[in-house]
């Protein structure tokens, strides 16, 4: 059965914009990006493939969004740039609502 355009549009926002819920979880506490994956499963319910959520992370410390402490296991921290653009991520999902 094809997928609803309802469906379709969830699965596009949830896994296509995997960055700003890490964010968002990154800006509640320092995470490890180990325990992401399952936290992203229980408070958007998707799942998210391992390299994928790396890669993100990679991304988002690279651009500046999320900063890094600890060597061996990294702890992952939103910083201020991050936090803006949330902000005009948020301005802008509420236009469209």
């Amino acid at each position: 059965m094809p997928e609803t355009p309802t469906e379709r549009m969830r699965r596009k926002i949830l896994t296509e914009n995997l960055w700003f819920f890490i964010l968002k979880l990154i800006k509640k506490k320092p995470r490890y990006g180990f325990e992401l994956r399952e936290i992203v499963s229980k408070e958007f319910g998707f799942l998210v493939g391992n390299v994928t959520a790396y890669k993100v992370l990679y991304d988002l410390e690279e651009e500046g969004y999320a900063s890094v402490s600890g060597n061996y296991k990294k702890k992952y921290s939103i910083t201020k740039k991050g936090l803006a653009e949330m902000e005009k991520t948020v301005k802008f999902l509420r236009t469209l609502i």
